[in-house]
Parts: structure tokens; C-alpha cells; sequence
């Protein structure tokens, strides 16, 4: 979709300010002189520089056969480079001697939209815009460059709305996309035509309403913009609008930056991310998977075969009147034993009490729960840390469940005899290291289990790290550092 864009509105709200740089358009102090014809070399724009370099008014040449109003004064290489530009789309740049003028010119040409556009510059006249007062010019392009530089540094350009040309200054454009194009006008067609078909119709619409519309003075857009070479590059265009004494957009100022690098990078972090988050979920769903099944195992294998005994005495002690206080004893101890079960599952469903309790005493009170059912000797310190000043509720639980994560682990995996957990404070870290003696593990295949899965993702939340050393038949070390008032 080509959409035109316009520069006038009569909405009495447009902000017409400025900011300051109120000289005429950079074009009328640096510009080339500029032409376009179309594919019959039919004459269709001529500007003030073209005029005062050639010394041919627009009236007499608009319209009319470039090659036989001029011809003679171009030399014939000219013609050359002119009908091989038409055959392509990027520009082309060269420098050529104009022996009727008699001094050297460089030459731009740029073929867009059935039209070519010639933006050329002579040796004896550098500048078109106060040859008679170099004061004045000079105070143009210091308000000018002073105005620009706030923007930014990489590809600087002015925008004549009114004439839909846009002057590249100063070589950036060509540094950073490419183009052999370096102080001089391009056709507001060729800038749409490299703007990437998915984006053209967003950035234009957009641009259009700001200008008509009048809503800010400033523009500002991210696209995809293709390079000479034919890539695109993500660029971040922001420009600030001028308005003239009749309240039109005439013109803008602004620059172009490359932020592909930066795009690229925000990808793929976005992407790693993503993994991540699918990582941590995979994680979430194995560990209920995983505990759902041990708790029904538990309940199968265990506690109902306990039941079922508990019960066959007392049936026992209804039929059998000599044994049934007995019986009745045994059932009573089965269910006992059962209660207990119950509470010790309970314990490690349910969220410790951390606000009665505190961190430490509830680490205590699952190593001695462990201790008195398994064989493995853990032993708890802790040094430096005040529970209440640095560690808030949240903090206290996910170490607990930290540690209790790690120590399944030790009992399920490691066949180690001791362990330890040393929790402490060091500088601005709360440092918690787990260690047992057992048989080690592999690496590579440990970094993607799911109980580092897990204790990395509550890491993550206060921006903290988790480091693992470990080899097959040398023990396992787990260390956790967390920043203090680092969660979110």
C-alpha cells in the first residue's frame, strides 16, 4: 500500500514550536542541485540549486527533453551512467568532469518509482545559501548542528515535506546502511520503497496522522530499513517537526540509528527467556507428578497395608475372646503408627509455620524429623544472620524449601553417611551451602534434573546464583547465594 503522506492540516490544537531552530532548511545553505526525469527523460523537477549551478530557470526546463535541453553541456559518460542507473535501485555514485562548465562534479543518481533522481554538486560552488554573508551561514549551521547533535550521532537527515525530499548529511547513511550517498536529496519515494512491505504501511499511517494532525512535534518509529546490500536493518528513526508561517509541516529534523545489534540481542534474550520459563514449568509439573505418585504409593504400600493389619486384629479380637485384649492392642499400636505417618507427610506438604517459628528452627525440626528415619547424619549452622532483620517471610521459606528440596535429594540419591547445611552472611549475601559425602554425580546430566531445576528457579526470583561441584564417588556440594532485599 502506497500511502502519500501529507504536510498540511488546519487543526487550530497543532503545536508549532520549533525548538529553537528557526534558519532556513539545511538544503538552502548546503544543497545540490537536484533534478528528476522520467523514463522518456522528460524533465519533471528542477530545483533553486539547479538553477543557480546550471543557470536554467525550472520554467524553462521542467517538462521539456533532458538530453536536448542540455545538450552538449553533459558530457556523454554522463548519459552512460544515467541509463545504467535506470536498470537498477541502488544509487550510484561517481565524480566527472563537465568540460562546458568547466570544473569538476559529483554525481549521485538513484533510480525509484519509474523516476530517476540526480543530485550532483559543483568543485566552484560549494555552498548555494549566503555567498554574500558567511556570517549568517555559519550561524545556521551552528543552531542546525547544535539541534541534530541532541538527537543523536549516527544517520542525520532534513526532511522538506512540502517538496517530499530528504537531504542525508554527512556521510552516515552511508557508514551504517551502505548507500553511496553522502550530502545529498533522495526522493521521499525511494526512503518509503526501503522501508520492509510488513512495517511500510504501520510507519506511514503513523507519520501521516502525527503530521496531519498535529498531535506532537515529534516523530519517532521503529522499522526495518533495507541496506544496500539488500538486508534490512532495524533502525530507530526520530525526528522533530518544523512548521511555517502558515501553520504547515514543512519540514523535519531528525536522525536515523541502527539498532539491529541491539534487536537481535533483545531476541534473543527473550527466547532464552522463554526456554527458561518452559524449563521451570516442565520442572513445577514433574515435581507434582513425581509427588502425587509417592504419596499414593505411600498410601498403597504403606499405610493401607498397615490398615489392613490393624483391622485384621481387630476382627481377630471379636472372634477370639481369650486374645482380644491382645488384638485389640496391636491394632491400636498399627494405628498409631499410622497417625504418625500422617503427620510426618503432612509436615513436608504443608508450609512451615515460618512467623511462630523463624527459618532455623524449622530446618532444625526436618533434620531431626530425617535423622530419627534415615541412616544419613545431618548436621545445621548458621552464623552472622538475624532472622528478622534480613531475611522477610518469603526469603525464609523458599530456603526451607530449598534445603529440604537438596536434602531429598541426599537420601533418595546420594548413599552419603553425613551432611551438612551451613547457612551464612557475607556482605550483602545470605550464602547457603549444602554438602554430603555421598557418591557424587555426573554433571552434565545432574543440571538438568529436576530438583536443580527447581531450587534454580527460586534463585531466580531475588536474582540470585546456584553453583554445583560434584564428580562420581566425591561427594556433592550445592551453594546458593541470594542478595539480600534481592526478590521482586
Amino acid at each position: 500500500m502506497d500511502i502519500k503522506l501529507l504536510s498540511i492540516a488546519d487543526d487550530s490544537k497543532r503545536p508549532y514550536g520549533n525548538y529553537g531552530y528557526t534558519e532556513k532548511p539545511i538544503t538552502e545553505t548546503l544543497t545540490n542541485g537536484f533534478f528528476t526525469v522520467d523514463h522518456k527523460w522528460t524533465i519533471k523537477y528542477w530545483n533553486k540549486a539547479a538553477e543557480k549551478i546550471l543557470r536554467v530557470k525550472a520554467k524553462d526546463t521542467v517538462g521539456k527533453n533532458l538530453w536536448k535541453e542540455f545538450s552538449g553541456v553533459f558530457p556523454s559518460e554522463f548519459y552512460t551512467v544515467c541509463q545504467r542507473a535506470f536498470k537498477q535501485d541502488n544509487p550510484e555514485h561517481f565524480e566527472e568532469y563537465w568540460g562546458k562548465m568547466g570544473t569538476w562534479f559529483d554525481v549521485i543518481t538513484y533510480h525509484c518509482d519509474d523516476t530517476l533522481s540526480v543530485s550532483f554538486k559543483s568543485s566552484i560552488h560549494p555552498h548555494t545559501g549566503y555567498p554574500e554573508n558567511p556570517k549568517q551561514r555559519l550561524k545556521t549551521l551552528t543552531e542546525l548542528y547544535k539541534f541534530v547533535t541532541e538527537i543523536t550521532n549516527d544517520c542525520i537527515w532534513e526532511w522538506n515535506l512540502l517538496a517530499r525530499e530528504i537531504f542525508w548529511i554527512d556521510g552516515g547513511h552511508k557508514r551504517i546502511l551502505g548507500y553511496e550517498i553522502e550530502n545529498a536529496l533522495i526522493p521521499q519515494s525511494f526512503w518509503e520503497n526501503c522501508i520492509h512491505p510488513e512495517d511500510k504501511e504501520r510507519v506511514l499511517t503513523k507519520l501521516n496522522k502525527i503530521i496531519t494532525v498535529g498531535v506532537s512535534n515529534v516523530w519517532e518509529d521503529e522499522y526495518r530499513f533495507k541496506k544496500a546490500d539488500g538486508e534490512y536493518a532495524f533502525v530507530h528513526d526520530r525526528g522533530h517537526i518544523i512548521y511555517n508561517e502558515d501553520k504547515q509541516a514543512s519540514r523535519m529534523i531528525g536522525a536515523t540509528q541502527d539498532i539491529t545489534e541491539n534487536v537481535i540481542l533483545e531476541n534473543k534474550l527473550m527466547q532464552e527467556r522463554l526456554t527458561r520459563q518452559r524449563e521451570i514449568t516442565g520442572a513445577v509439573l514433574t515435581a507434582q507428578e513425581n509427588e502425587r505418585a509417592d504419596i499414593a504409593r505411600e498410601l498403597h504400600e504403606n499405610l493401607g497395608q498397615i490398615l489392613a493389619v490393624a483391622k485384621w486384629y481387630m476382627q481377630m479380637a471379636k472372634k477370639n475372646g481369650d486374645n482380644s485384649e491382645m488384638c485389640i492392642e496391636k491394632s491400636s499400636g498399627y494405628i498409631v503408627n499410622v497417625i504418625e505417618e500422617i503427620r510426618r507427610m503432612s509436615k513436608n506438604l504443608v508450609i512451615p509455620d515460618i512467623h511462630l517459628f523463624g527459618l532455623f528452627d524449622n530446618i532444625k525440626n526436618l533434620l531431626s524429623d530425617l535423622n530419627k528415619l534415615h541412616p544419613v547424619k545431618i548436621e545445621f549452622y548458621e552464623k552472622d544472620i538475624d532472622e528478622e532483620e534480613d531475611l522477610d517471610e518469603k526469603m525464609q521459606l523458599d530456603i526451607f524449601r530449598i534445603v529440604q528440596e537438596q536434602l531429598n535429594n541426599i537420601i533418595k540419591h546420594s548413599k552419603a553417611s553425613q551432611a551438612s547445611v551451613n547457612l551464612t552472611k557475607q556482605a550483602n549475601e545470605i550464602i547457603l551451602q549444602i554438602s554430603d559425602n555421598g557418591e557424587g554425580c555426573d554433571m552434565i546430566k545432574e543440571k538438568n534434573g529436576v530438583g536443580i531445576i527447581n531450587i534454580n528457579s527460586r534463585a531466580d526470583l531475588y536474582g540470585g546464583t546456584v553453583t554445583v561441584e560434584s564428580k562420581p564417588g566425591h561427594g556433592y556440594q550445592l551453594k546458593v547465594s541470594l542478595p539480600l532485599n534481592g526478590h521482586s
